[in-house]
């Protein structure tokens, strides 16, 4: 039986722990921003710079394990999809790709380059990628589990 394409524990852990801080801080910075913040037509929150910077650390992460990623899970889940029907994760994958060079452009934009009438509109698409990506994430997980599923029902086919 072929062993099911899973990252390392090292690696999940890490995707957690940095979509995690980087979804938490971007989900915060707009509530605060928005309600009480700059935003609203008021003075910045004192806690809008850190949320930001901290923000910022954790893209720096998923820039990182998007790289490790790009390295080694995506090329040997392409190749998988292609041998064996159980392996369907392709067009997910293929989402969250694009979403990620996505969020990197729209938060380089954002950082470096986006004049002040581009901002809002380029803030709101980065936010509504970064929320969308949880989903596709999601829904990559869940068609892996099917796809395990599938593996081994597969497999007690086979021994029969």
């Amino acid at each position: 039986m072929t062993r099911p394409h899973r990252l390392p524990r090292w690696q999940h852990g890490l995707l957690v722990a940095v979509g995690t801080a980087a979804l938490a801080t971007g989900v915060a910075w707009l509530a605060i921003h928005y309600t009480i913040g700059a935003g609203s037509g008021g003075l910045p929150h004192p806690a809008e710079a850190w949320l930001m910077r901290l923000h910022g650390l954790a893209g720096f992460g998923g820039l990182f394990l998007f790289g490790v990623l790009a390295a080694g899970h995506v090329p040997q889940g392409w190749r998988l999809a292609g041998r064996h029907r159980w392996a369907r994760q392709r067009g997910t994958g293929v989402a969250l790709c694009s979403l990620a060079g996505l969020l990197s452009l729209t938060g380089y934009l954002l950082y470096y380059y986006a004049p002040e009438p581009l901002r809002p509109t380029l803030g709101c698409a980065h936010a509504a990628i970064g929320i969308a990506m949880l989903g596709v994430v999601l829904g990559h997980r869940r068609r892996r589990n099917a796809s395990t599923r599938a593996q081994q029902g597969q497999f007690l086919d086979e021994r029969k």
